[in-house]
């Protein structure tokens, strides 16, 4: 997706693209790059138009954990309501495949609800997405073994990038699932052998 057009709620509202497009400021970020880290002040809120970014937590211990990730024609709900509440970011973002993003100013957010019923419907799209997201992370903590959980993020990943193989590290893994390099080492040398993956130099490969 490229077109603000093409998310389903903004169809039936050329004029709220329109307005969109006009007070809305692109820009593009290569892999790796950080939108917003925590404790940052929330001035905008992002619309990913092409690429993918993922949401993630840091404790104080400096270990993270994902929370979700934001496709193209999707928005950070946490973004919206730290802006909505003059709130600082809770969260870090950080661009998972080079993306565009639109970054449309809060008062333009706060607007376009009075002005526009479409982005509201938009606003809790997203919202009960990402809260029905939290809910599986929570579930998936509590309830579910590391080696399940990982062998669900890859999968995850690739359907997200539309390919079984995945440029990534044992520790940036690590870090998103939040536990130690070396346990999620083991646990993919044990998908490896039972023929569930095939790692190789910075990739993964699932079979």
């Amino acid at each position: 997706m490229e077109n603000l057009d093409q998310i389903a709620e903004f169809k039936s509202s050329p004029e709220l693209v329109e307005q969109l497009y006009k007070y809305g400021i692109s820009k593009s970020y290569k892999a790796g790059s950080i939108i917003v880290n925590e404790n940052a002040s929330i001035r905008s809120i992002p619309i990913v138009t092409k690429g993918l970014i993922k949401v993630i937590r840091t404790e104080e211990d400096g270990r993270e954990i994902l929370l979700y990730y934001i496709k193209a024609g999707e928005s950070c709900i946490m973004s919206f309501l730290g802006g909505l509440h003059n709130e600082t970011s809770k969260v870090k973002a950080e661009v998972e495949e080079d993306a565009e993003i639109l970054f449309l100013p809060m008062d333009k957010v706060v607007f376009f609800i009075k002005e526009y019923p479409e982005w509201l419907d938009y606003i809790f799209r997203l919202y009960h997405k990402r809260f029905e997201e939290l809910l599986d992370i929570i579930n998936a903590i509590a309830f579910k073994r590391v080696d399940e959980r990982l062998l669900s993020l890859l999968q995850k990943k690739r359907e997200l990038a539309n390919s079984s193989t995945l440029g990534i590290t044992h520790e940036q893994l690590a870090n998103e699932l939040g536990t130690a390099r070396v346990v999620v080492s083991r646990l993919l040398k044990q998908l490896e052998d039972n023929g569930t993956l095939v790692l190789g130099r910075n990739k993964i490969t699932l079979v």
